[in-house]
This record gives C-alpha cells, sequence and structure tokens, in this order.
C-alpha cells in the first residue's frame, strides 16, 4: 500500500510529495501488530538506501506469510535531492538533517519536518540509512550518541554492521532526524555506509539481512534469517585517528576501507599529475583497522583521507591477532 505522509503546494500548479509503503501482515489483529520504519533519501546524493528499500519489500513480497507487523518504508524523505543528485534541498540550500523536528507553522520545509516526525512516531524502531558522501567509502557502521546508548545498543549488536560508533553529544546533531526521534521515545539507529551517488549491493544485502534479524527479534518477522555478523564498538574518541592531507594533490589509494594496517603501511600516495612526481605517500601513524578511505582523488591541504580505529580498542587486538 502507497501512502502520502505529506504534500506541499509549490509554484505553477506542482506538488512535493513525500510517500512511503507500507506492508502488512494477512492475517492477525492489526492492534498487536509492531512497526518498523525504515527512512533513506534525506541527503539526496545518498543512494545506498534505495537499494535496501527495494529488497527489504521483495524479500517480504516473496514470502508474506511471514510478516507478522507493519513494515513502513520511506525511500525518498528529499524526492527533490533525489531527482537533482543534490545533497540538501534544491532552492533552499538546505540540509534537510538540520531541521528536525520541524514546525507546523514554519515554512514549507519545516511543515515537511513536522510532518515526518509525526508519521514516524508510533514506530517500535526506526533504521535511518544514510550513505557517506562522494569524498569517502565507509564500512556499513551505526553511529549512536552517548545519551542514546542505553537504548539502542541492544538493537545495534543485531543489525549485522561491521562497526558501532558510540560518539559524544554535539547541538548540530539534536536537529537531525535521529536525534529528535530518540529523543521522543522512538529508537532510531542511524546507518552509515557506502559512497555517494552510488550503490554498492553487498552492503545492501548486508543491511537488508540486519533489518530483518531486527525484525525478527521484535517479532515483526518469524521467517528464517541470517546470522548477523559481531561488530566491532568503539566508545571512546582516542580510538580513532584522523589522517588529514599535508599537501594538495591527486590521492591515489593503496587500500580499501576494512583492511588491517600496521605503523608505517602504506595508505595512498598523493601525486602531481602534471610535473609526474610523488609528493608525499600517507601511511598509517598506528597499527588499526582501516574503516574510512578516500574515494575522491582530488585534495587540498587538510582534507580528510582515512580513519583507522587503533588498537587501543580491544576488538581491533583481536582482529589482529
Amino acid at each position: 500500500m502507497i501512502k502520502t505522509v505529506v504534500e506541499a503546494g509549490l509554484p505553477v500548479d506542482e506538488t512535493l510529495s513525500i510517500r512511503k509503503r507500507r506492508l502488512e501482515p494477512e492475517h492477525g489483529e492489526s492492534s498487536a501488530w509492531k512497526r518498523i520504519s525504515v527512512v533513506t533519501g534525506i541527503h539526496g546524493d545518498e543512494l545506498e538506501g534505495q537499494y535496501v528499500c527495494y529488497e527489504t519489500a521483495r524479500r517480504i513480497q516473496e514470502h508474506p506469510e511471514y510478516l507478522n507487523g507493519i513494515v513502513d518504508l520511506y525511500p525518498a524523505l528529499n524526492p527533490f535531492g533525489i531527482d537533482s543528485v543534490t545533497r540538501g534541498i534544491p532552492a533552499f540550500d538546505l540540509d534537510m538533517n538540520r531541521i528536525f523536528p520541524g514546525r507546523f507553522d514554519g515554512d514549507m520545509n519545516e511543515y515537511l519536518a513536522a510532518e515526518i516526525v509525526r508519521d514516524l512516531k508510533g514506530s517500535d524502531l526506526c533504521i535511518d540509512i544514510h550513505a557517506s558522501n562522494i569524498y569517502l567509502t565507509e564500512i556499513p557502521q551505526i553511529r549512536i550518541n552517548e545519551q542514546h546508548e542505553k537504548a539502542l545498543m541492544r538493537y545495534a549488536l543485531l543489525s549485522n554492521v561491521d562497526f558501532i560508533w558510540i560518539h559524544g553529544a554535539s547541538t548540530v546533531l539534536e536537529s537531525t532526524l535521529a536525534y529528535s526521534m530518540n529523543s521522543r521515545g522512538v529508537p532510531t539507529l542511524v546507518v552509515e555506509m557506502g559512497v555517494g551517488m552510488r550503490i554498492t549491493r553487498d552492503y545492501g544485502d548486508q543491511m537488508t539481512d540486519g533489518i530483518f534479524s531486527l525484525m525478527k527479534e521484535l517479532g515483526i518477522w518469524s521467517g528464517p534469517v541470517s546470522q548477523v555478523r559481531k561488530p566491532v564498538v568503539s566508545q571512546k574518541p582516542d580510538e580513532v585517528t584522523f589522517l588529514n592531507a599535508p599537501v594538495s594533490g591527486i590521492f591515489i589509494k593503496t587500500l580499501s576501507h576494512g583492511a588491517r594496517v600496521s605503523r608505517g603501511t602504506e595508505i595512498g600516495r598523493i601525486v602531481d599529475p602534471l610535473q609526474g612526481s610523488l609528493l608525499c605517500t600517507v601511511d598509517s601513524p598506528v597499527d588499526g583497522w582501516l574503516f574510512t578511505v578516500r574515494e575522491y582523488p582530488v585534495v587540498d591541504e587538510g582534507s580528510l583521507m582515512a580513519r583507522i580505529l587503533n588498537t587501543n580498542n580491544p576488538d581491533v587486538r583481536r582482529m589482529m591477532g
């Protein structure tokens, strides 16, 4: 069933419409059904969640007899951004994930945000899927604000991601969809994976397996599910090392994300294509796990090239033997 979450009038007799797909059981008492919501497309250049919504719906439609609750799929919270391959809301130069919870008496974008929050209320679990930007590739991970760790950790461990990153509170996070929903009692997981403007099918399948694991936990799905991965968990800021470009140039990566590195391991090189010269090598300053790496090759001095979870983390020490 396709439902309209909110509509807003636009110039020249056009309408902006945000829609969702609702999948419900063919049997049972609706008052007893639990509900999971999968949202994506807040940023128009992050497309990894499009495949997850498709694959989730496809699997449910293949075996509707296993469905015992409500699954709401919101593939495009920022439809104009997706249509124009723009991160923010076109024409407004506005990041949609910085206007929640919105206001019913605000401007059009604040009104849309308020209606989205209202529609998501009542969910037993919400999964907010993002990709990285066009510059970086990320392994499938969940990021949790430390204020909500207690409520979210048990769900995160069942979500089939490789990494759970618990970070400190930040003022800007209070304007995100996830913070707004968690503050209203709807447990909401933020997933980051892949790269901007692309679909990484392996990651999409991995995340979909995680969604079905969570549906099983909630009693929404009674069919078979895949065994989930045991994620690496980071809770301390000093466990993560950031590598920034020391010079401007073209970055040619040597390693892919997910690699285990030792101090001095070459991660990539920055070159000058005009002179045909090597400007510098980018080496790991620590032993650890490369969970983010630069995908877009043009770098300026200071550009982020990689993140490494170092061996201060016990999970990484076990990984490295």
